[in-house]
């Protein structure tokens, strides 16, 4: 299993000059790649055009950039510029539904439909990012497009697919998945065979199953779930995690956290691999001591 890391912009001017810094510190400690969230702070395919000019040979990806705001066509025009500016085989795109409070309510988009509209979505995006041209005509959205950029590579996609639907489509027409408050019952259970069938059944590689979760390394386990609390404690009441949560069998978001000691996170981390998890993007929540243990964990795990 491969081991990545979730970079963490910072606020201020610098912001880009530090995740740079970050990358670049990533990138020596061995981690085999670095995402960026797309939230309301930097925009992830832009912020990483500019570090990854800086710090080659590592892979980046988006995990993930919401679709609906974002024509297919424009969305896979950015990101072959991107890869066009880092280099051959380095860019990944994650692609997510994002929720529909934040689709509706945020960006005033209609999210009765969010199968079809994903189904559509890389129906227009999965070719362009390969290099095809493209003549679609959906119910959600339509596309006739050429795009002239000399990319070198076709773009991997990943779907951030929880549901069975939106996994069978995931495994039929993407490289993988990307995860997020998603533990190792239910990677083994549902995600892993869901997603390996589909691309089974479509004559496809096995796909890239990638478990982004908090992580932390400290003897203060109450202190550092008090923490991871206030940090992803509200994903628990967002209906597409919370329904992974229930599958889990766990209460809330912390209990997905991986808190405890260098041997306990260890184990949790080897349970993911187990699990069949081909990526585990740690994401750290922490600053200090227990930060710096988190990474020497991490770093010694990919050694």
């Amino acid at each position: 299993m491969r081991i990545g890391i979730m970079l963490s912009e910072r606020p201020g001017t610098d912001s880009l000059d530090r995740l740079a810094e970050d990358l670049a510190e990533v990138h020596a400690e061995g981690f085999s790649s670095a995402w960026l969230s797309q939230i309301f702070g930097l925009d992830a395919l832009t912020a990483l055009a500019v570090i990854g000019g800086r710090v080659p040979g590592i892979e980046l990806g988006t995990a993930v950039v919401p679709s609906y705001p974002r024509h297919p066509a424009a969305l896979a025009q950015q990101a072959r510029t991107v890869a066009l500016a880092i280099g051959p085989g380095r860019l990944t795109l994650g692609v997510g539904l994002s929720h529909q409070r934040v689709i509706e309510d945020v960006y005033g988009y209609d999210f009765a439909q969010p199968v079809r509209h994903m189904t559509e979505y890389v129906s227009v995006l999965a070719p362009l990012l390969a290099g095809d041209d493209v003549a679609f005509r959906g119910e959600t959205l339509s596309a006739a497009v050429d795009l002239g950029i000399p990319n070198a590579d076709p773009i991997p996609l990943l779907l951030a697919a929880l549901g069975p639907r939106m996994l069978r489509l995931a495994g039929q027409r993407a490289a993988g998945t990307s995860l997020w408050m998603t533990g190792p019952k239910t990677i083994r259970e549902h995600i892993a065979p869901t997603i390996t069938e589909a691309a089974q059944d479509a004559g496809r590689p096995a796909p890239r199953i990638i478990c982004a979760l908090p992580i932390c390394v400290t003897d203060d386990v109450e202190d550092a779930r008090t923490r991871a609390e206030k940090a992803v404690g509200f994903y628990g009441g967002l209906p597409s995690y919370r329904a992974m949560l229930d599958r889990e069998g766990v209460s809330g978001p912390v209990d997905l956290a991986l808190i405890g000691s260098e041997d306990q996170v260890a184990a949790r981390v080897r349970e993911i691999a187990d699990a069949g998890a081909t990526d585990f993007v740690a994401v750290p929540f922490t600053r200090g001591d227990s930060a710096k243990r988190t990474r020497a964990l991490l770093t010694s795990l990919i050694g």
